[in-house]
């Protein structure tokens, strides 16, 4: 799959998965993937735990759907309607769930490029994530950021060190189909914005010429 493709279809998936297990060589390709990101200093800084326990997947869904009614419960009106309808997870729909991690003193507290912009650790592990995800797609498989849940709380579930961040929690596994749009688009909870009002040039509020936002607001992948 082209790269731009693979973006174009990348999904948030929470519904529609399959049983079917990833074959080893399929996931090892995923994980890799993530491996390759980019990393400030070169400090690789992220850990993958490969969740397959169904008793500890239970553990992290009670979590789940606790902080889903604490959400809930802030909603009014139409909004909480259609929050009820939207499922927000597959923790036990998919044959894997995978806890990605940040361990900020990996090589040291003197990173090359941290010293002004510490939270690039973290950033380097959301890029790690996006390839991931990326390649996931390639391959025909769904995966689903599922953040409704005390980081705390999971992290003791899995035992995860005090001075490691857990900075994902994901549902992967092959899908049924992808939608065409994201989920949250064709539920009527938002919609994507418009390119050329979100690009300033030069500085903050600074719109950008006619000829480049015909072009933006065109622009097709």
């Amino acid at each position: 799959m082209d790269v731009y493709e693979a973006i174009k279809k990348r999904r948030d998936i929470r519904s529609s998965f399959k049983k079917e297990p990833i074959p080893d060589e399929v996931l090892s390709k995923i994980l890799l993937a993530a491996h390759l990101a980019p990393s400030v200093g070169y400090s690789q800084p992220w850990n993958f735990i490969l969740i397959y326990s169904e008793d500890t997947r239970r553990r992290i869904l009670e979590e789940v759907m606790r902080q889903r009614e604490v959400f809930k419960n802030k909603l009014e009106g139409e909004r909480k309607e259609l929050f009820s309808n939207i499922k927000i997870e597959g923790i036990l729909d998919t044959p894997l769930n995978i806890a990605i991690t940040c361990d900020p003193s990996r090589f040291g507290p003197n990173v090359l490029g941290r010293h002004t912009m510490p939270e690039t650790c973290e950033f380097s592990t959301v890029l790690g994530i996006e390839n991931m995800w990326l390649a996931a797609r390639s391959e025909g498989i769904g995966i689903g950021w599922v953040s409704f849940m005390d980081k705390e709380t999971i992290k003791r579930i899995l035992g995860i060190p005090e001075n490691v961040k857990l900075i994902a929690y994901l549902c992967i596994g092959y899908v049924t189909s992808f939608p065409e749009k994201p989920e949250l688009e064709e539920k009527g909870w938002g919609n994507r914005l418009r390119l050329s009002d979100l690009v300033y040039v030069d500085k903050w509020g600074e719109g950008v010429k006619e000829d480049l936002r015909k072009s933006l607001d065109n622009v097709k992948i």
